[in-house]
Protein backbone atom coordinates (compact mmCIF):
# COMPACT_ATOMS: atom_id res chain seq x y z
CA UNK A 1 0.00 0.00 0.00
CA UNK A 2 1.16 3.25 -0.62
CA UNK A 3 -0.41 6.35 1.76
CA UNK A 4 1.03 9.81 2.33
CA UNK A 5 1.55 11.37 5.68
CA UNK A 6 0.00 14.99 5.83
CA UNK A 7 2.53 16.27 8.57
CA UNK A 8 2.48 18.86 11.74
CA UNK A 9 3.69 22.25 11.48
CA UNK A 10 5.75 21.79 14.85
CA UNK A 11 8.77 20.40 15.33
CA UNK A 12 7.95 18.32 18.24
CA UNK A 13 4.39 17.26 16.86
CA UNK A 14 6.43 15.52 14.08
CA UNK A 15 8.30 13.66 16.33
CA UNK A 16 4.90 12.66 18.39
CA UNK A 17 3.82 11.64 15.17
CA UNK A 18 6.40 8.80 14.74
CA UNK A 19 4.48 6.68 16.95
CA UNK A 20 1.42 6.20 14.14
CA UNK A 21 3.97 5.69 11.66
CA UNK A 22 5.49 2.73 13.26
CA UNK A 23 1.65 1.52 14.05
CA UNK A 24 0.56 2.06 10.06
CA UNK A 25 3.96 -0.26 9.03
CA UNK A 26 2.70 -2.66 11.82
CA UNK A 27 -1.01 -3.07 10.04
CA UNK A 28 0.30 -2.80 6.20
CA UNK A 29 3.91 -4.58 6.10
CA UNK A 30 4.58 -3.66 2.55
CA UNK A 31 3.66 0.17 3.04
CA UNK A 32 5.21 2.95 1.43
CA UNK A 33 4.58 6.13 3.92
CA UNK A 34 5.49 9.44 2.22
CA UNK A 35 5.43 12.83 3.92
CA UNK A 36 3.56 15.91 3.24
CA UNK A 37 5.50 18.27 4.96
CA UNK A 38 6.94 22.24 5.63
CA UNK A 39 10.52 22.74 4.85
CA UNK A 40 11.35 23.05 8.30
CA UNK A 41 10.24 20.07 9.53
CA UNK A 42 11.62 17.99 7.11
CA UNK A 43 14.51 16.92 8.69
CA UNK A 44 12.97 15.29 11.88
CA UNK A 45 10.98 13.23 9.00
CA UNK A 46 14.46 11.77 6.94
CA UNK A 47 15.30 10.60 10.53
CA UNK A 48 12.58 8.69 10.56
CA UNK A 49 12.95 5.10 9.12
CA UNK A 50 9.24 4.60 8.45
CA UNK A 51 8.95 7.44 6.06
CA UNK A 52 10.46 6.78 2.37
CA UNK A 53 10.21 10.34 1.17
CA UNK A 54 9.27 13.78 2.38
CA UNK A 55 7.82 16.27 0.02
CA UNK A 56 7.76 19.65 0.43
CA UNK A 57 4.86 22.09 1.37
CA UNK A 58 5.90 25.48 0.20
CA UNK A 59 3.35 26.86 2.43
CA UNK A 60 3.36 29.37 5.13
CA UNK A 61 2.06 29.16 9.00
CA UNK A 62 -1.77 29.87 7.98
CA UNK A 63 -1.30 30.44 4.08
CA UNK A 64 -4.12 29.18 2.80
CA UNK A 65 -3.08 29.63 -1.05
CA UNK A 66 -5.94 27.65 -2.24
CA UNK A 67 -4.78 27.58 -6.47
CA UNK A 68 -1.19 26.78 -5.28
CA UNK A 69 -2.91 23.71 -3.41
CA UNK A 70 -4.51 22.37 -5.98
CA UNK A 71 -1.66 22.82 -8.23
CA UNK A 72 0.63 20.72 -5.39
CA UNK A 73 -2.81 17.99 -5.14
CA UNK A 74 -2.93 17.41 -8.88
CA UNK A 75 0.96 17.12 -8.94
CA UNK A 76 0.45 13.97 -6.24
CA UNK A 77 -2.23 12.87 -8.01
CA UNK A 78 0.18 10.97 -10.42
CA UNK A 79 1.83 8.97 -7.23
CA UNK A 80 -1.35 6.84 -6.35
CA UNK A 81 -1.66 7.49 -3.07
CA UNK A 82 -4.37 5.13 -1.44
CA UNK A 83 -4.95 6.34 1.54
CA UNK A 84 -3.66 9.61 3.20
CA UNK A 85 -3.38 10.78 6.99
CA UNK A 86 -4.23 14.42 7.53
CA UNK A 87 -2.14 15.17 11.45
CA UNK A 88 -3.35 19.08 11.29
CA UNK A 89 -7.15 19.47 12.23
CA UNK A 90 -7.51 22.63 9.78
CA UNK A 91 -9.54 22.86 6.73
CA UNK A 92 -6.49 23.76 4.83
CA UNK A 93 -4.52 20.79 5.86
CA UNK A 94 -7.07 19.01 4.02
CA UNK A 95 -6.92 20.44 0.76
CA UNK A 96 -4.25 18.95 -1.04
CA UNK A 97 -5.47 15.10 -0.47
CA UNK A 98 -8.45 16.10 -1.84
CA UNK A 99 -7.01 17.74 -4.74
CA UNK A 100 -5.33 14.82 -4.96
CA UNK A 101 -7.99 12.58 -5.46
CA UNK A 102 -6.53 10.28 -2.64
CA UNK A 103 -9.50 7.87 -2.11
CA UNK A 104 -9.43 7.63 1.95
CA UNK A 105 -8.41 10.85 3.50
CA UNK A 106 -8.39 9.94 6.98
CA UNK A 107 -8.60 12.61 9.83
CA UNK A 108 -10.31 14.57 13.10
CA UNK A 109 -13.37 16.00 12.51
CA UNK A 110 -12.09 19.75 12.36
CA UNK A 111 -12.99 23.06 11.46
CA UNK A 112 -15.90 21.82 9.03
CA UNK A 113 -13.88 19.31 7.12
CA UNK A 114 -16.64 17.23 5.83
CA UNK A 115 -15.89 15.84 2.07
CA UNK A 116 -12.46 16.64 2.85
CA UNK A 117 -11.93 14.11 5.53
CA UNK A 118 -14.04 11.35 4.58
CA UNK A 119 -12.62 8.88 7.39
CA UNK A 120 -13.56 10.85 10.02
CA UNK A 121 -12.33 10.03 13.39
CA UNK A 122 -14.54 12.25 16.85
CA UNK A 123 -11.77 13.35 19.29
CA UNK A 124 -12.92 11.78 23.03
CA UNK A 125 -9.96 14.00 25.04
CA UNK A 126 -10.83 12.17 28.21
CA UNK A 127 -9.62 8.36 26.30
CA UNK A 128 -6.76 10.60 24.51
CA UNK A 129 -5.15 12.59 26.92
CA UNK A 130 -2.21 13.18 25.18
CA UNK A 131 -1.11 14.62 21.64
CA UNK A 132 0.62 11.37 20.55
CA UNK A 133 -1.82 9.25 21.29
CA UNK A 134 -4.36 11.76 19.13
CA UNK A 135 -2.52 10.88 15.97
CA UNK A 136 -1.34 7.42 16.90
CA UNK A 137 -5.84 6.73 16.83
CA UNK A 138 -5.97 7.87 13.28
CA UNK A 139 -4.24 4.03 12.30
CA UNK A 140 -7.15 2.62 13.72
CA UNK A 141 -10.83 1.91 12.71
CA UNK A 142 -12.96 4.98 13.96
CA UNK A 143 -14.38 4.32 17.06
CA UNK A 144 -11.87 1.45 18.16
CA UNK A 145 -9.97 1.45 21.58
CA UNK A 146 -6.32 2.37 21.13
CA UNK A 147 -3.56 -0.35 21.34
CA UNK A 148 -0.96 0.47 23.92
CA UNK A 149 1.63 0.73 24.97
CA UNK A 150 2.55 3.12 22.05
CA UNK A 151 5.60 2.43 20.14
CA UNK A 152 8.17 4.94 21.32
CA UNK A 153 9.71 7.87 19.35
CA UNK A 154 13.22 6.83 17.93
CA UNK A 155 15.17 9.01 15.26
CA UNK A 156 18.16 8.09 13.43
CA UNK A 157 21.57 9.64 14.34
CA UNK A 158 24.68 7.32 13.83
CA UNK A 159 28.18 8.22 14.35
CA UNK A 160 28.91 9.12 11.05
CA UNK A 161 26.56 11.64 10.97
CA UNK A 162 27.71 12.85 14.22
CA UNK A 163 31.14 13.24 13.05
CA UNK A 164 30.43 14.84 9.96
CA UNK A 165 28.48 17.52 11.95
CA UNK A 166 31.42 18.39 14.27
CA UNK A 167 33.40 18.80 11.27
CA UNK A 168 31.56 20.88 9.75
CA UNK A 169 31.04 23.16 12.60
CA UNK A 170 34.58 22.88 13.42
CA UNK A 171 34.12 21.42 16.51
CA UNK A 172 35.85 19.01 18.69
CA UNK A 173 33.07 17.01 21.44
CA UNK A 174 34.17 17.47 24.83
CA UNK A 175 33.76 14.41 27.23
CA UNK A 176 30.93 15.72 29.00
CA UNK A 177 28.31 17.58 27.02
CA UNK A 178 25.90 19.30 28.35
CA UNK A 179 23.40 20.90 25.91
CA UNK A 180 20.94 23.98 26.89
CA UNK A 181 18.10 24.81 24.55
CA UNK A 182 17.19 28.05 25.75
CA UNK A 183 14.36 28.75 23.57
CA UNK A 184 10.60 28.13 22.88
CA UNK A 185 9.06 29.18 19.54
CA UNK A 186 5.41 29.56 21.24
CA UNK A 187 6.04 32.29 23.48
CA UNK A 188 8.27 33.47 26.51
CA UNK A 189 5.59 31.88 29.02
CA UNK A 190 7.58 28.28 28.13
CA UNK A 191 11.19 30.15 28.67
CA UNK A 192 12.62 29.22 31.98
CA UNK A 193 14.66 32.69 32.84
CA UNK A 194 18.16 33.65 31.19
CA UNK A 195 19.95 34.13 34.51
CA UNK A 196 18.62 30.51 35.61
CA UNK A 197 20.32 29.07 32.79
CA UNK A 198 23.82 31.00 33.28
CA UNK A 199 23.99 29.87 36.76
CA UNK A 200 23.21 25.98 36.33
CA UNK A 201 26.40 26.61 33.19
CA UNK A 202 28.57 27.84 36.06
CA UNK A 203 27.29 24.41 38.33
CA UNK A 204 27.77 21.82 35.80
CA UNK A 205 31.27 23.61 34.61
CA UNK A 206 32.19 22.81 37.95
CA UNK A 207 31.14 19.63 37.42
CA UNK A 208 33.15 19.02 34.65
CA UNK A 209 30.69 20.06 32.02
CA UNK A 210 31.14 21.69 28.85
CA UNK A 211 28.06 24.35 28.10
CA UNK A 212 26.90 24.55 24.56
CA UNK A 213 23.42 26.10 23.31
CA UNK A 214 21.24 25.25 21.00
CA UNK A 215 18.26 26.79 18.92
CA UNK A 216 16.88 28.85 15.89
CA UNK A 217 18.26 32.10 14.83
CA UNK A 218 15.16 33.87 17.61
CA UNK A 219 17.07 32.30 19.92
CA UNK A 220 20.20 33.91 19.40
CA UNK A 221 19.50 37.00 21.70
CA UNK A 222 18.68 34.78 24.76
CA UNK A 223 21.79 32.54 24.00
CA UNK A 224 24.12 36.00 23.83
CA UNK A 225 22.31 36.77 27.57
CA UNK A 226 23.36 33.34 28.99
CA UNK A 227 26.62 33.30 27.65
CA UNK A 228 27.34 37.10 29.24
CA UNK A 229 25.96 36.57 32.13
CA UNK A 230 27.66 32.69 32.92
CA UNK A 231 31.08 32.93 34.66
CA UNK A 232 32.12 29.55 32.76
CA UNK A 233 32.75 29.39 29.11
CA UNK A 234 29.32 28.82 27.31
CA UNK A 235 29.27 28.45 23.72
CA UNK A 236 25.97 29.81 21.79
CA UNK A 237 25.30 27.89 18.87
CA UNK A 238 21.76 29.30 18.61
CA UNK A 239 21.37 30.16 14.80
CA UNK A 240 24.51 28.81 13.82
CA UNK A 241 23.27 25.32 13.05
CA UNK A 242 20.85 23.76 10.12
CA UNK A 243 18.01 21.42 12.21
CA UNK A 244 20.04 18.38 10.99
CA UNK A 245 23.08 19.46 12.43
CA UNK A 246 20.99 20.38 16.09
CA UNK A 247 20.01 16.86 15.55
CA UNK A 248 23.35 15.21 15.54
CA UNK A 249 24.83 17.68 18.07
CA UNK A 250 22.03 16.54 20.90
CA UNK A 251 22.49 13.08 19.72
CA UNK A 252 26.05 13.65 20.76
CA UNK A 253 25.12 15.42 24.63
CA UNK A 254 25.83 14.13 27.45
CA UNK A 255 22.96 15.92 28.97
CA UNK A 256 20.42 18.38 27.60
CA UNK A 257 18.40 20.95 29.47
CA UNK A 258 15.61 21.80 27.83
CA UNK A 259 12.13 24.15 28.16
CA UNK A 260 9.44 22.59 26.50
CA UNK A 261 9.78 23.36 22.74
CA UNK A 262 10.96 20.98 19.56
CA UNK A 263 14.41 20.26 20.49
CA UNK A 264 13.52 18.82 23.69
CA UNK A 265 11.14 16.14 21.97
CA UNK A 266 14.04 15.53 19.51
CA UNK A 267 16.46 14.93 22.47
CA UNK A 268 13.67 12.15 23.64
CA UNK A 269 13.72 10.91 21.17
CA UNK A 270 16.95 10.74 21.01
CA UNK A 271 17.22 8.75 24.25
CA UNK A 272 19.55 11.65 25.73
CA UNK A 273 19.39 12.29 29.54
CA UNK A 274 17.40 14.79 29.38
CA UNK A 275 15.78 17.42 32.10
CA UNK A 276 12.61 19.39 30.73
CA UNK A 277 11.45 22.98 32.25
CA UNK A 278 7.67 23.21 32.17
CA UNK A 279 5.88 26.20 33.01
CA UNK A 280 2.55 27.24 31.17
CA UNK A 281 2.35 24.21 29.09
CA UNK A 282 1.37 21.11 30.58
CA UNK A 283 3.80 17.57 30.85
CA UNK A 284 0.06 15.44 30.70
CA UNK A 285 -0.35 16.71 27.23
CA UNK A 286 3.26 16.68 25.24
CA UNK A 287 5.72 15.11 27.58
CA UNK A 288 9.05 14.24 26.78
CA UNK A 289 8.62 10.25 25.17
CA UNK A 290 11.40 8.67 27.04
CA UNK A 291 12.49 6.80 29.94
CA UNK A 292 15.40 9.06 30.26
CA UNK A 293 12.99 12.25 30.80
CA UNK A 294 13.43 14.26 34.22
CA UNK A 295 10.06 16.45 34.08
CA UNK A 296 10.97 20.00 36.63
CA UNK A 297 8.00 21.81 37.42
CA UNK A 298 6.65 23.81 40.14
CA UNK A 299 2.42 22.97 39.47
CA UNK A 300 0.84 26.04 40.79
CA UNK A 301 -2.43 27.06 41.05
CA UNK A 302 -1.90 29.57 38.25
CA UNK A 303 -0.76 26.87 35.58
CA UNK A 304 -0.59 25.16 33.45
CA UNK A 305 -2.33 28.74 31.15
CA UNK A 306 -0.98 27.72 28.09
CA UNK A 307 -0.30 31.23 27.31
CA UNK A 308 2.20 32.74 25.44
CA UNK A 309 2.80 35.18 27.85
CA UNK A 310 2.18 35.38 31.66
CA UNK A 311 -1.46 36.90 31.54
CA UNK A 312 -0.46 38.15 35.65
CA UNK A 313 2.66 39.48 34.71
CA UNK A 314 4.59 37.62 37.07
CA UNK A 315 5.93 34.44 34.86
CA UNK A 316 6.38 32.62 38.77
CA UNK A 317 5.78 29.20 37.16
CA UNK A 318 9.27 29.89 35.84
CA UNK A 319 11.12 32.76 37.98
CA UNK A 320 10.73 30.81 41.00
CA UNK A 321 12.05 27.57 39.66
CA UNK A 322 15.29 27.49 41.01
CA UNK A 323 18.71 26.94 39.12
CA UNK A 324 19.43 24.30 42.24
CA UNK A 325 16.06 22.26 41.53
CA UNK A 326 17.18 21.84 38.44
CA UNK A 327 20.66 21.29 38.78
CA UNK A 328 19.52 18.13 41.31
CA UNK A 329 17.42 16.85 37.99
CA UNK A 330 20.58 17.41 36.26
CA UNK A 331 22.33 15.15 38.89
CA UNK A 332 19.91 12.57 38.70
CA UNK A 333 20.42 11.59 35.08
CA UNK A 334 23.83 11.98 34.79
CA UNK A 335 26.93 11.10 36.57
CA UNK A 336 28.41 13.96 37.96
Amino acid sequence: MKALVVAPSWIGDTVLAQPLFIRLHQRFPNLQLDALAPRWVAPVLERMPEISQVIDSPFRHGELSLKARRRVGRQLAQSGYQRAYVLPNSLKSALIPFFAGIPQRIGFVGEKRYGLVNCRHTLDKAALPRMVERFAQLAETPGSLLPRPLPTPRLVATGEQRTATLCALGLSLPDKLAVFCPGAEFGPAKRWPARHFATLADQLTARGHTIWLLGSPNDRPVGDEIAAAAVAPTLNLCGKTSLTQAIDLLAAASLVVCNDSGLMHLAAALSRPLVAVYGSSSPGFTPPLSDQAKIVHLQLDCSPCFKRACPLGHLDCLNQLSPERVLDACLNKVVA
